[in-house]
């Protein structure tokens, strides 16, 4: 990796990943957090600049893995699976949003992973679900491989989930990419987003159940905010931003039907979330998937940085 590998949390666990001029550094040991994504030495991840902060309040950075749910829950109780589950209202054990509901499960820097292979482009690595405290926020035990490589297109992270418990275990994880382009304005950013199903949300941000047709934007970001859920219209697309000679890319490859679009106005990044279920899935079931027991679900999305041809 050019110049020195990012470890702002002397995680010994570490990972740089190369493949040609393409790099990226993921951390095992601190929820398989991708803190680096750079071409030609450029940084394309954003939130990443105070990570010791980022993991004492646990908030999301870089490229984080949101589990055992993606975005909001609608309150504290939720039925899955056969199972009635109460979550705590104050718990270091997971996050909340402004309006104090539980928000993408329990954050990274409680989730240590095993390295199960590395090599100089791909990395694997697994989380047992299994201990008192995961199983307190989700009682369903489970196992996660989570697949991240590199080559000349782009970066592709897999997860797989498999049931290990004897029961079924709902699947509503997704990842929380931040990304931002070098030296040009927030304003001047373009982006991508086909077309898709607009998700109506309530003042909270939770899905309403209804959704309306959404034709797609092919525009300058300018002083738009966006906080969106969309439902795909295929199986796979690709969102992106682009500006200053550079595209980044988020392709949705595979059983990931939903994205949330978040790109708050005044700041100088976005995100192109790619989830398996709709916020608030586990409390209203709706988009909800089961892996059954014994049973394997494989999600896969990709990065790629690119010229703006």
């Amino acid at each position: 990796m050019t110049g020195a590998v990012p470890n702002p949390l002397n995680d010994p666990t570490a990972v740089a990943l190369t493949a040609g001029d393409l790099e990226a550094v993921f951390l095992p040991g601190h929820g398989m957090l991708g803190i680096s994504l750079r071409r030609q030495g450029i940084e394309f991840l954003r939130q990443i600049d105070d990570l010791k902060t980022a993991a004492t309040s646990g908030a999301v950075a870089g490229i984080p893995l949101l589990f055992p749910w993606a975005n909001r829950l609608a309150g504290f109780r939720y039925e899955a699976a056969g199972r009635t589950v109460t979550l705590p209202q104050h718990s270091p054990l997971m996050r909340y949003d402004n309006n104090g509901l539980p928000m993408h499960g329990m954050p990274w820097p409680h989730l240590t992973w095993t390295i199960v292979e590395r090599a100089a482009s791909r990395l694997i690595a697994r989380l047992d679900w299994s201990s008192a405290e995961h199983l307190s926020v989700f009682p369903y035990p489970c196992r996660l491989l989570m697949t991240a490589s590199l080559d000349g297109n782009g970066l592709t992270i897999e997860t797989a989930l498999t049931a290990t418990g004897g029961a079924a275990v709902p699947v509503s994880f997704g990842f929380h990419p931040y990304l931002g382009l070098p030296e040009l304005s927030r304003e001047d950013w373009r982006v991508h987003i086909p077309p898709m199903r607009h998700l109506a949300l309530d003042p909270s941000k939770i899905p309403t159940g209804a959704a309306e047709p959404f034709g797609g934007l092919e525009d300058a970001l300018g002083d738009r905010d966006f906080d969106d859920g969309f439902a795909l219209l295929g199986d796979r697309v690709t969102l992106s931003v682009a500006g200053g000679g550079w595209r980044v890319s988020v392709d949705l490859l595979d059983d990931y039907p939903y994205a949330q679009v978040y790109a708050p106005r005044g700041h100088n990044y976005l995100a192109f979330e790619p989830m398996t279920a709709p916020s608030n899935a586990l409390v209203s079931g709706k988009g909800l998937h089961l892996a059954e027991p014994g049973g394997t679900f494989r999600a896969a999305f990709r990065i790629r940085i690119g010229a703006d041809t």
